[in-house]
């Protein structure tokens, strides 16, 4: 944090965990996460699908409500004026690529909806699974950090959630981009964290749960 910001107070104040956490995964459809698509398989990306996975485990076994997303349209005219061809091409509902990934998905636990914008909690009905579900702390994770993970931390902050991004959770085209957002949202909206210490938090709520 550049000492401008930190002189003017940005991020002095941490987030933190509140009484009940639960988790989203953003866009780890398989058209971001398998290298045969155009914008599948970039090192950060592969990352954050292997982490997701380990946190989602722990996650569920937990109780932990977990919000799955997919991005997809029925066609070009349903779609934003999107400037990422690859997007106008394979985001279709004919298309393999908008799948989720296995490695992150289980069917009867996850809520799974397709999101037509940027975030997760855009005309979803995700934060009404969530305050049906008590929710006050949202982890996020996913792709891409300097679009639709942003776009969702900040959705997330205007919901009053607690909101909470770990770092090798969440991936990205390009290292600068995926370091720029984080850093910036974390003066602003979020914590941002890591794996670690989010399955340490986990770990903590239950067992004050316990019983």
């Amino acid at each position: 944090m550049s000492d401008d910001y930190s002189n003017r107070s940005y991020g002095e104040i941490a987030v933190g965990f509140g009484e009940k956490p639960g988790i989203v995964v953003v866009d780890f459809q398989i058209g971001f996460t398998d290298p045969q698509y155009p914008l599948g398989g970039a090192p950060l990306v592969t990352r954050a699908v292997d982490n997701t996975a380990k946190l989602l485990e722990v996650a569920r076994r937990y109780n932990v409500p977990v919000a799955a997303c997919y991005t997809s349209y029925m066609n070009e005219r349903e779609m934003p004026y999107w400037k990422i061809t690859a997007v106008r091409e394979t985001f279709r509902d004919d298309h393999p690529s908008i799948a989720l990934d296995p490695r992150i998905y289980q069917e009867g636990y996850d809520l799974v909806v397709c999101k037509k914008g940027p975030s997760i909690f855009f005309n979803t009905g995700v934060s009404d699974y969530f305050t049906k579900e008590r929710v006050d702390t949202v982890i996020i994770t996913g792709c891409n950090t300097s679009g639709c993970i942003r776009a969702s931390a900040i959705d997330s902050f205007s919901y009053r959630y607690r909101t909470i991004v770990p770092e090798d959770c969440v991936g990205d085209i390009e290292e600068g981009p995926h370091n720029d957002n984080l850093r910036d949202i974390g003066r602003r909206y979020v914590d941002v964290s890591n794996l670690e210490t989010v399955l340490g938090q986990l770990e903590a709520w239950r067992q004050r749960n316990a019983g």
